[in-house]
């Protein structure tokens, strides 16, 4: 089964996903290091031991603006890139166009790192994080359609 799976991935194509795949999980970890540096910074922590560390009179704050904001981002990104690590990879294995699916892959990924920008590091108005998450949604919905077209 291992050899199956293996002889339909082509070598160059996974190369491209595995390196954009890499890129979001470092975009992910980014975000869980610009909420803490934003918590440090800003004095706001969830927790009371941590609390106890700045002051013994601090309390943890939950509803900080700035800190919420990062955290929605980043729980976006886990459940819009753990699910594209699978569509994508499961397409991978359907054999198509090389050029197509690098160009898919690419897409989704800048897409996703686009989404963070404007959602938590520069703040834009709508629509730019809808059409980015959009564009994520769409390169995933036509690689999960071709999954089903495949398997089927």
């Amino acid at each position: 089964m291992a050899t199956i799976i293996w002889e339909n991935l082509d070598t160059e194509l996974f190369r491209t996903y595995a390196f954009w795949s890499i890129i979001l999980v470092l975009k992910m970890l980014a975000l869980s290091q610009l909420t803490s540096l934003i918590r440090v910074r800003k004095g706001v922590v969830a927790n009371r031991e941590d609390a106890a560390m700045i002051s013994p009179t601090a309390k943890p704050i939950f509803d900080d603006p700035q800190v919420e904001r990062v955290r929605r981002a980043h729980r976006n990104d886990l459940e819009n890139i753990l699910p594209f690590f699978l569509v994508a990879f499961l397409y991978l294995l359907t054999r198509p166009d090389p050029t197509l699916a690098a160009n898919l892959i690419r897409i989704a990924a800048i897409s996703r790192i686009v989404h963070s920008i404007v959602y938590a590091v520069f703040v834009v108005p709508q629509p730019a994080r809808l059409l980015s998450y959009a564009v994520t949604q769409l390169v995933m919905a036509y690689m999960a359609f071709k999954c089903i077209c495949f398997y089927l």
